[in-house]
């Protein structure tokens, strides 16, 4: 959905000396698609994985200084742009979940289709594997786990030969993980929703990486941070992170006045203006040409207000 990103912050990065924060760099498309697209803009783009920032470094060489990489956690952007001497931002974009990149890479563990170790931390340098959550857990901790982040409904089954599984061996590779999902699932479960093992690898994910608390501060300070007429564009990849966005919008483009008021006071009018209808979905075409765009949902904001008082 690139375009259809490019097309929503367009109005707010036509003036020259916009700064534009690419919250999710990755492999650095989205980044070098803003650049060429505004050309008189200002890139800010933050990555936690130090090998991705690397390699969209050298993508990005060419746009020299118009291009500030920051190794960093898109939560941290308040921080971030105080240290760069950049009050405010006029565009902001967050392409959330795990980059093709991660999941290309076999030795990181995030793709379940292959063996590899049970890393999945997008930052290596800091935090705890999944194979550690998976070994060390108390098993009721587990359960929530799969349940809040990966909405599995089979938690207690597959957290019990877990638990019995790794009191034989600990866990170390993803093949052994799958396969005693497979094995711990009843037949009518594994009928339905592709690869059985999804939902517990998504959830392990998000609990090694923290992202659904990252975002939970993210997505307001990326608001915050936004001029009056600056505007957000959010790809989200499940509904977890899609309803979290959700929330934040609907609250900033809402108002906040008690009811029965003649006139509603600036302090109470809303800060934010929607600027798609629900989540939009990425076409067919798009999904053909790349499989892992079929989940997506696309939102965005514009800033109309200050926050007063």
């Amino acid at each position: 959905m690139l375009q259809r990103c490019l097309d929503l912050l367009a109005p707010a990065l036509e003036r020259p000396g916009a700064v534009v924060v690419d919250c999710t760099l990755g492999l650095g498309g989205h980044s070098e698609a803003l650049l060429r697209r505004f050309p008189e803009a200002r890139l800010v783009a933050l990555d936690r994985d130090k090998e991705a920032l690397r390699l969209s470094g050298e993508r990005l060489a060419p746009f020299g200084e118009r291009a500030t990489l920051v190794h960093a956690v898109y939560d941290e952007l308040p921080d971030v742009l105080d240290r760069l001497g950049v009050p405010r931002v006029r565009g902001v974009l967050f392409d959330l979940g795990v980059s093709s990149m991660q999941l290309d890479e076999a030795d990181r563990g995030f793709a379940y289709a292959q063996d590899a170790p049970l890393d999945m931390r997008m930052d290596q340098t800091t935090g705890m594997s999944a194979a550690e959550v998976l070994n060390t857990y108390p098993p009721g901790e587990l359960v929530r786990i799969l349940r809040a982040y990966g909405e599995e409904k089979q938690a207690k089954r597959i957290v019990s030969a877990v638990v019995r599984e790794r009191e034989r061996e600990p866990f170390t590779n993803s093949a052994r993980l799958v396969e005693l999902i497979r094995d711990a699932l009843p037949q009518a479960a594994k009928r339905t929703g592709g690869n059985p093992a999804k939902r517990t690898f998504q959830a392990l994910r998000i609990e090694v990486n923290g992202e659904l608390s990252v975002l939970e501060r993210a997505i307001p300070a990326a608001v915050k941070a936004l001029d009056v007429g600056g505007r957000i564009a959010v790809l989200s990849y499940h509904s977890l992170e899609d309803r979290l966005v959700k929330q934040v919008f609907a609250a900033g483009a809402a108002t906040t006045a008690p009811p029965g008021l003649p006139v509603v006071p600036e302090q109470y009018q809303p800060r934010l203006k929607l600027l798609t209808r629900g989540a939009e979905l990425p076409t067919e075409e798009e999904i053909a040409g790349n499989r892992r765009a079929a989940p997506a949902r696309l939102r965005g904001a514009e800033r109309i207000r200050e926050d007063v008082g």
